[in-house]
């Protein structure tokens, strides 16, 4: 992809993104249990940005980051539900996952590395506030159980796919660094509607 057309659709991307700030959750909740948990993260924007996102700048990161860092965001996402499902608080929830897709769009723009561990420890605080409005997304009805495997499963997967882009990526400096502006910008319009 020449530079020319790379920055077309990141703009074009970015539009997009900025478009649907207001509808960042647009279905609140789901009838079922590992169906609406599976929903969840596909549903918000800033879910999926994030969830791509810290893929991609793993893959960036190279080496056991590769693995380290979408372990410690799912497992994060699992806790970060965990306890939005316990009823225990966690504050500035919209603005938090705003922020976070902020910080990782410029993670990647900048091709911030860091040592594994803190990069894993960076990745897993991300990960709770979008873990704990997946949680707190629990129908009254549904298995609280399978809600959780559901929502897991699909941040994994998103996560998987920001991994598999970033190994494209790699080759392609100017373009993850467009990428990554557009994410930042994504977040930077997300968050400001917060």
């Amino acid at each position: 992809m020449r530079f020319g057309s790379a920055l077309a659709f990141a703009t074009g991307i970015t539009g997009v993104l900025v478009a649907q700030v207001a509808g960042a959750h647009p279905i609140a909740h789901h009838a079922g249990g590992f169906a609406a948990g599976f929903a969840h993260p596909f549903l918000g924007l800033d879910h999926v940005l994030a969830m791509i996102a810290v893929g991609v700048w793993a893959a960036q990161c190279g080496g056991r980051a590769r693995v380290a860092l979408p372990a410690s965001f799912v497992a994060a996402i699992a806790a970060g539900g965990a306890l939005a499902m316990s009823g225990a608080a966690l504050p500035y929830i919209e603005a938090g996952i705003a922020a976070t897709v902020l910080a990782l769009g410029l993670l990647i723009a900048l091709a911030v590395r860091m040592p594994v561990f803190a990069g894993a420890a960076l990745a897993a605080m991300f990960a709770l506030w979008h873990g704990y409005a997946h949680g707190g997304a629990l129908p009254t009805t549904a298995s609280p159980i399978a809600h959780a495997a559901g929502f897991v499963l699909a941040s994994a997967m998103l996560v998987a796919v920001g991994v598999f882009s970033g190994r494209w990526t790699i080759a392609r400096p100017r373009v993850a660094r467009i990428l990554g502006v557009s994410v930042a910008a994504a977040g930077f319009a997300i968050l400001a509607g917060a």
